[in-house]
């Protein structure tokens, strides 16, 4: 696309006020009389050096605390009941050699990670290193992901 000095002057005047890439496509159009796609205007833009200003969402700052982060990959999720047990078994082969594995949170909040090697061995890492959960806690543990791998053919 060809323009003139003039032109391009007001494209990067356009980019400078925060006009978006749709935004220089639209005053192109209306301005110039010219049809560029949506790909010939972000080349121009490239090549006149201009940058085009991401938006600014607000967010307030409760919804940031209250923010949830995603489950990790691979991991069947369940909700959390604050000070139960709660057992997931991984989708996918998540910890290399095991072929069984999943998480665990524990009545006090505290995680840990679990498996099964191939060889049939437990595998138990906390997050917090020392951990020990409660007995009662590990029995219910127990309990759950023995009914888990069962309904799921292990």
């Amino acid at each position: 696309m060809n323009l003139t000095a003039e032109q391009e002057a007001l494209v990067r005047q356009w980019v400078a006020e925060g006009a978006s890439l749709s935004d220089v496509q639209k005053n192109i159009r209306a301005e110039f009389g010219l049809h560029p796609t949506f790909f010939d205007v972000r080349m121009l833009v490239m090549n006149l050096g201009a940058q085009v200003k991401d938006k600014e969402v607000q967010v307030a700052a409760d919804d940031v605390t209250k923010a949830k982060l995603p489950p990790k990959p691979g991991a069947e999720t369940t909700p959390e009941v604050p000070g139960a047990v709660t057992v997931c078994v991984d989708t996918l082969q998540v910890i290399p050699g095991a072929i069984v594995s999943g998480s665990v949170v524990f009545s006090d909040g505290n995680k840990a990670r679990w498996y099964f090697d191939q060889m049939g061995r437990f595998g138990f890492e906390p997050e917090l290193p020392g951990y020990t959960p409660p007995e009662a806690d590990m029995q219910t543990f127990k309990l759950q992901l023995s009914q888990e791998l069962r309904s799921r053919g292990f």
